[in-house]
């Protein structure tokens, strides 16, 4: 990335801070030009993003830290958001979301993000824990809801 964010958070690995983040990203993604549903399908992805760091790289834990990081992309329009911790290490090529055919609760925050976003990228971090790069573009399909 060949500038720094138009804008950076630093949280701490806390279920309670996912809705202010998620309200965060809705107006910054609105403000870009992406409309109401679509911003709530990006902050959707990065809730689960989020939610996962918590749940399994942090294993619960509410007293480690998450970097988010956000980028307003012009050629072409749209959004960069990078997610960063210093987290168990997971290989990427592990990290895939269950067969949609398993009925049952959860399990689903990977494939979430992966339809939701236009491009999805997981990396192990060589200071330790994992990135997760997701990008946005306007004017890319429309998001279907899974009704």
């Amino acid at each position: 990335m060949s500038h720094s964010p138009d804008l950076s958070i630093q949280m701490l690995s806390r279920t309670s801070l996912l809705a202010p983040v998620r309200c965060m990203l809705v107006s910054f993604a609105e403000r870009i030009g992406f409309d109401e549903t679509a911003s709530g399908h990006i902050a959707l992805a990065v809730d689960e993003a989020l939610a996962n760091v918590i749940r399994h790289g942090y294993s619960g834990r509410d007293d480690c830290r998450v970097w988010l990081h956000f980028w307003e992309l012009h050629e072409p329009a749209g959004l960069r958001i990078v997610v960063e911790d210093y987290a168990r290490q997971v290989d990427p090529e592990l990290i895939r979301g269950r067969d949609l055919s398993d009925i049952r609760p959860g399990g689903l925050g990977v494939h979430l993000i992966r339809s939701t976003m236009d491009s999805v990228r997981f990396e192990k971090r060589r200071e330790g824990g994992m990135r997760l790069t997701l990008e946005k573009l306007l004017g890319a399909a429309p998001v279907q809801s899974a009704a």
